[in-house]
Protein backbone atom coordinates (compact mmCIF):
# COMPACT_ATOMS: atom_id res chain seq x y z
CA UNK A 1 0.00 0.00 0.00
CA UNK A 2 1.18 3.52 -0.70
CA UNK A 3 1.25 6.18 2.02
CA UNK A 4 -2.00 7.79 0.86
CA UNK A 5 -3.96 4.57 1.21
CA UNK A 6 -2.28 3.70 4.49
CA UNK A 7 -3.18 7.16 5.82
CA UNK A 8 -6.83 6.64 4.81
CA UNK A 9 -6.84 3.22 6.49
CA UNK A 10 -5.28 4.51 9.69
CA UNK A 11 -7.76 7.41 9.89
CA UNK A 12 -10.71 5.04 9.46
CA UNK A 13 -9.29 2.61 12.02
CA UNK A 14 -8.75 5.48 14.46
CA UNK A 15 -12.38 6.50 14.25
CA UNK A 16 -13.61 2.93 14.63
CA UNK A 17 -11.53 2.39 17.77
CA UNK A 18 -12.93 5.45 19.51
CA UNK A 19 -15.88 5.29 21.89
CA UNK A 20 -18.94 4.59 19.73
CA UNK A 21 -21.39 7.49 19.54
CA UNK A 22 -23.90 9.08 17.17
CA UNK A 23 -21.09 10.81 15.30
CA UNK A 24 -19.49 7.47 14.47
CA UNK A 25 -22.77 6.05 13.18
CA UNK A 26 -23.28 9.22 11.14
CA UNK A 27 -19.91 8.63 9.47
CA UNK A 28 -20.62 4.96 8.70
CA UNK A 29 -21.41 5.51 5.02
CA UNK A 30 -18.26 7.58 4.50
CA UNK A 31 -16.14 5.02 6.36
CA UNK A 32 -17.65 2.24 4.29
CA UNK A 33 -16.68 4.04 1.07
CA UNK A 34 -13.13 4.52 2.39
CA UNK A 35 -12.92 0.83 3.28
CA UNK A 36 -14.16 -0.15 -0.18
CA UNK A 37 -11.23 1.71 -1.77
CA UNK A 38 -8.59 -0.07 0.34
CA UNK A 39 -6.75 -3.30 -0.42
CA UNK A 40 -8.93 -6.25 0.53
CA UNK A 41 -6.91 -7.42 3.60
CA UNK A 42 -7.23 -3.90 5.04
CA UNK A 43 -10.68 -2.85 3.86
CA UNK A 44 -12.71 -6.06 4.23
CA UNK A 45 -12.26 -6.30 8.03
CA UNK A 46 -13.37 -2.67 8.39
CA UNK A 47 -16.52 -3.40 6.39
CA UNK A 48 -17.26 -6.37 8.64
CA UNK A 49 -16.99 -4.20 11.72
CA UNK A 50 -19.16 -1.49 10.15
CA UNK A 51 -21.83 -4.10 9.41
CA UNK A 52 -21.82 -5.01 13.09
CA UNK A 53 -21.74 -1.41 14.32
CA UNK A 54 -24.62 -0.23 12.15
CA UNK A 55 -26.66 -3.34 12.98
CA UNK A 56 -26.27 -3.03 16.77
CA UNK A 57 -28.23 -0.56 18.93
CA UNK A 58 -25.85 2.20 19.96
CA UNK A 59 -26.33 1.72 23.74
CA UNK A 60 -25.41 -1.96 23.35
CA UNK A 61 -22.41 -1.13 21.17
CA UNK A 62 -21.18 1.40 23.74
CA UNK A 63 -21.66 -1.09 26.59
CA UNK A 64 -19.73 -3.73 24.64
CA UNK A 65 -16.90 -1.23 24.05
CA UNK A 66 -16.59 -0.50 27.77
CA UNK A 67 -16.75 -4.19 28.68
CA UNK A 68 -14.07 -5.00 26.12
CA UNK A 69 -11.54 -2.21 26.48
CA UNK A 70 -12.06 -0.89 30.01
CA UNK A 71 -12.52 -4.14 31.92
CA UNK A 72 -10.11 -6.57 30.22
CA UNK A 73 -6.41 -6.00 30.80
CA UNK A 74 -5.29 -7.87 27.70
CA UNK A 75 -7.59 -5.70 25.58
CA UNK A 76 -6.05 -2.41 26.69
CA UNK A 77 -5.94 0.27 23.98
CA UNK A 78 -3.06 2.14 25.69
CA UNK A 79 -0.02 0.80 23.87
CA UNK A 80 2.70 1.72 26.36
CA UNK A 81 0.96 -0.47 28.94
CA UNK A 82 2.05 -3.60 27.07
CA UNK A 83 5.72 -2.59 27.07
CA UNK A 84 5.92 -0.92 30.49
CA UNK A 85 2.85 -1.87 32.56
CA UNK A 86 2.06 0.60 35.34
CA UNK A 87 5.71 1.42 36.02
CA UNK A 88 7.75 4.60 36.09
CA UNK A 89 9.08 3.79 32.64
CA UNK A 90 5.59 4.17 31.23
CA UNK A 91 5.53 7.81 32.28
CA UNK A 92 8.72 8.45 30.32
CA UNK A 93 7.29 6.66 27.30
CA UNK A 94 4.16 8.84 27.43
CA UNK A 95 6.30 11.97 27.63
CA UNK A 96 8.34 10.83 24.64
CA UNK A 97 5.15 10.29 22.64
CA UNK A 98 3.88 13.76 23.52
CA UNK A 99 7.16 15.25 22.37
CA UNK A 100 6.98 13.32 19.10
CA UNK A 101 3.47 14.61 18.46
CA UNK A 102 4.39 18.19 19.39
CA UNK A 103 7.35 18.12 16.99
CA UNK A 104 4.92 17.17 14.22
CA UNK A 105 2.47 19.92 15.20
CA UNK A 106 -0.14 17.67 16.83
CA UNK A 107 -1.63 18.98 20.08
CA UNK A 108 -3.62 16.62 22.28
CA UNK A 109 -6.58 17.62 24.40
CA UNK A 110 -6.24 17.44 28.17
CA UNK A 111 -8.46 14.35 28.24
CA UNK A 112 -6.36 12.36 25.75
CA UNK A 113 -3.40 10.09 26.48
CA UNK A 114 -0.87 9.91 23.65
CA UNK A 115 -0.58 6.12 23.66
CA UNK A 116 -4.27 5.38 23.02
CA UNK A 117 -4.33 3.36 19.81
CA UNK A 118 -6.90 5.67 18.22
CA UNK A 119 -4.59 8.64 18.87
CA UNK A 120 -1.52 6.81 17.53
CA UNK A 121 -3.46 5.88 14.38
CA UNK A 122 -4.62 9.47 13.92
CA UNK A 123 -1.00 10.59 14.18
CA UNK A 124 0.00 7.91 11.66
CA UNK A 125 -2.68 9.15 9.25
CA UNK A 126 -1.26 12.68 9.46
CA UNK A 127 2.42 11.67 9.36
CA UNK A 128 2.64 8.20 7.76
CA UNK A 129 6.40 7.64 8.04
CA UNK A 130 6.69 8.59 11.71
CA UNK A 131 3.37 6.94 12.52
CA UNK A 132 4.40 3.68 10.91
CA UNK A 133 7.55 3.66 13.06
CA UNK A 134 5.44 4.05 16.22
CA UNK A 135 3.09 1.26 15.22
CA UNK A 136 5.98 -1.08 14.44
CA UNK A 137 7.63 -0.13 17.75
CA UNK A 138 4.49 -1.36 19.54
CA UNK A 139 3.97 -4.35 17.25
CA UNK A 140 4.07 -6.95 20.04
CA UNK A 141 1.40 -5.15 22.05
CA UNK A 142 -0.76 -4.70 18.96
CA UNK A 143 -0.51 -8.38 18.16
CA UNK A 144 -1.40 -9.39 21.72
CA UNK A 145 -4.40 -7.05 21.59
CA UNK A 146 -5.47 -8.50 18.24
CA UNK A 147 -5.23 -12.07 19.51
CA UNK A 148 -7.05 -11.23 22.76
CA UNK A 149 -9.92 -9.65 20.84
CA UNK A 150 -10.21 -12.75 18.67
CA UNK A 151 -10.06 -15.03 21.72
CA UNK A 152 -12.92 -13.06 23.26
CA UNK A 153 -14.99 -13.03 20.08
CA UNK A 154 -14.95 -9.24 20.07
CA UNK A 155 -16.51 -7.37 17.13
CA UNK A 156 -13.47 -5.03 17.24
CA UNK A 157 -11.10 -7.88 16.32
CA UNK A 158 -11.45 -7.18 12.57
CA UNK A 159 -10.34 -3.58 13.13
CA UNK A 160 -7.08 -4.88 14.62
CA UNK A 161 -6.79 -7.32 11.70
CA UNK A 162 -6.98 -4.28 9.45
CA UNK A 163 -4.30 -2.44 11.44
CA UNK A 164 -2.04 -5.49 11.29
CA UNK A 165 -2.51 -5.73 7.51
CA UNK A 166 -0.99 -2.26 7.09
CA UNK A 167 2.22 -3.30 8.89
CA UNK A 168 5.13 -5.59 7.99
CA UNK A 169 4.77 -9.22 9.09
CA UNK A 170 5.93 -9.99 12.61
CA UNK A 171 9.68 -10.46 12.78
CA UNK A 172 11.27 -13.16 14.91
CA UNK A 173 12.00 -10.92 17.88
CA UNK A 174 8.50 -9.44 17.70
CA UNK A 175 7.03 -12.94 17.79
CA UNK A 176 9.09 -13.72 20.86
CA UNK A 177 8.03 -10.47 22.52
CA UNK A 178 4.37 -11.25 21.81
CA UNK A 179 4.72 -14.76 23.25
CA UNK A 180 6.45 -13.37 26.33
CA UNK A 181 3.71 -10.77 26.84
CA UNK A 182 1.02 -13.42 26.46
CA UNK A 183 2.71 -15.64 29.04
CA UNK A 184 3.86 -13.06 31.59
CA UNK A 185 1.80 -9.91 31.06
CA UNK A 186 3.21 -6.37 31.18
CA UNK A 187 6.06 -5.50 33.56
CA UNK A 188 5.24 -4.79 37.20
CA UNK A 189 6.98 -2.13 39.28
CA UNK A 190 9.59 -3.74 41.52
CA UNK A 191 11.45 -0.69 42.82
CA UNK A 192 11.30 -0.58 46.62
CA UNK A 193 9.82 -4.05 47.00
CA UNK A 194 11.30 -6.44 49.51
CA UNK A 195 13.43 -9.26 48.06
CA UNK A 196 11.45 -12.28 46.87
CA UNK A 197 8.14 -10.49 47.42
CA UNK A 198 5.57 -11.87 45.03
CA UNK A 199 4.17 -9.37 42.55
CA UNK A 200 0.70 -10.11 41.28
CA UNK A 201 0.22 -9.88 37.51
Amino acid sequence: MNDRRKAAAWQAQSLLLGYPDEELIGRAALLRSVAAALDEPVGAPLRRFLDHATGTPLPQLAADYVATFDHRRRCCLYLTYYAHGDTRNRGMALLSLKQTYAAAGLRLGDDELPDHLAVVLEFAAATPAAGAELLVEHRAGLELLRLALHDGGSPWAPVLDSVSATLPPLAGDQRLATARLAAQGPPAERVGLAPFERVSR
